[in-house]
């Protein structure tokens, strides 16, 4: 896996994740970070995304890996897995994904992360909530 500093501040961001430590996290993240996902609104902001992870994860007991890893500066990309106790069950459960992050002055300023989640299945999770898709130039939905 890539050793490039970016990998290495993602890495530090999961850990803040699974200790559920919201200094850790915030020391990853510009302050105006914005956290994208397929199965929810957009969070914003260092301290709101450090204390969504801490709620999420004491709720579902989850832990995150990185699994790869490429880089092309000022983005990086990740494959990760989850293991997390979905609410509605007694077991954990493995969960994979990606994302993308573009950083800025070295830190996290943005990410977009996407996985299909069974128990979240919904036909308006197929795409980022709250991303300027138009805006960004991908493909129009017409």
């Amino acid at each position: 896996m890539s050793k490039h500093r970016y990998i290495s501040t993602i890495k530090t961001y999961y850990e803040g994740c699974n200790a559920q430590n919201p200094e850790i996290m915030m020391s990853t993240f510009t302050d105006d970070v914005v956290h994208y996902f397929v199965d929810h609104t957009s969070v914003s902001t260092a301290k709101g995304l450090a204390n969504y992870w801490c709620k999420a994860a004491a709720q579902t007991l989850a832990t995150w890996s990185v699994d790869h890893a490429l880089v092309k500066e000022p983005e990086a990309v990740i494959e990760w897995s989850m293991l997390w106790r979905p609410l509605s069950e007694k077991n954990h459960e493995l969960l994979r994904g990606t994302e993308w992050f573009i950083f800025r002055d070295e830190k996290i300023a943005e990410i977009r992360s996407y996985h299909c989640n069974f128990f979240l299945s919904d036909r308006k999770n197929r795409q980022l909530h709250d991303f300027n898709y138009a805006g960004r130039g991908y493909t129009p939905e017409d």
